[in-house]
């Protein structure tokens, strides 16, 4: 009976097989396009659903083609992008210099253990601090200006950065150091050629975390600060009430999170990946 069961060839339902060769196409570039049109062209219609069974009052609630109208015209009046360029710049400032700092310091404390039960604590303790609440302390340094955003956005990614940092170090496999010591490797090359490349995997993950709390710090300073900025339009559309204006801000926010993300940190992580022998 055993043998006659294992003999017995499989088959497969014509539902299953149908369902095994869609997730096989999805997986292709064009089979994974197409599913995030057809997500997004979902998510449209919905709203549109919404906007037109009137529950909502148009300035609560635009339609697809108020909001698209308010993007086209942003664009061709020049100032959408001319307000993204200067929060990219404003944001690229910050960022690097939280990116240097966060690598220095998350080096430091994941090496020593006094600067771990100290300044590690500290770290800590300040990465869960909320990044707008540094604003009112950077007005008082630095007053009202680029200075005091660009303060902000530092001190909302620095914290983030040095403790992916300080994970990557402490979670390294002993065996690297002393392999590499055995070899004579001393000083800034046992940094340089052992301890960063072993802990870049979770390095990478405290400098993506390190990028969404820049951003957030950015908008967050750009809405209470008078300039030009994506986050001073959001701003201008909700004092003019032009919610139109305020959501099509907002998707081109999320467009450029998108954007870098696919950009930057994620060919980043799928060379990490790849390297480490992490992919499938």
């Amino acid at each position: 009976m055993a043998e006659a069961i294992k003999d017995t060839p499989t088959t497969s339902t014509p539902a299953s097989s149908v369902l095994a060769r869609a997730q096989q196409w999805s997986r292709t570039f064009w089979g994974k396009w197409l599913i995030r049109i057809l997500f997004y062209g979902l998510l449209i219609a919905i709203w549109q659903l919404l906007f037109s069974s009137g529950f909502w009052q148009d300035f609560i609630l635009p339609s697809p083609a108020e909001v698209s109208s308010s993007l086209v015209t942003g664009f061709q009046s020049n100032f959408y992008l001319q307000s993204m360029l200067a929060s990219l710049q404003r944001l690229g400032i910050g960022y690097s210099i939280a990116l240097v700092l966060g690598l220095i310091l998350g080096l430091l404390i994941g090496r020593f253990n006094l600067l771990k039960e100290t300044v590690g604590s500290l770290v800590l303790g300040l990465q869960g601090l909320p990044s707008i609440c540094w604003l009112p302390l950077a007005v008082l340094w630095f007053g009202l200006n680029d200075q005091a955003i660009i303060f902000v956005v530092i001190m909302g990614a620095l914290f983030s950065i040095a403790l992916g940092v300080d994970a990557g170090v402490r979670n390294m496999p002993p065996v690297y150091l002393k392999a590499a010591r055995n070899l004579g490797t001393r000083g800034f090359a046992l940094y340089k050629d052992v301890i960063f490349p072993a802990a870049f995997p979770t390095i990478v993950s405290g400098l993506k975390q390190g990028w969404s709390f820049a951003w957030r710090s950015l908008m967050a300073g750009e809405l209470l600060y008078n300039t030009v900025s994506l986050g001073n339009l959001l701003e201008t559309g909700r004092d003019l009430l032009d919610s139109a204006q305020v959501i099509s801000v907002m998707l081109l926010i999320i467009f450029i999170g998108v954007a870098i993300d696919a950009l930057i940190f994620g060919p980043l992580e799928r060379v990490t990946r790849a390297r480490w022998g992490l992919t499938g």
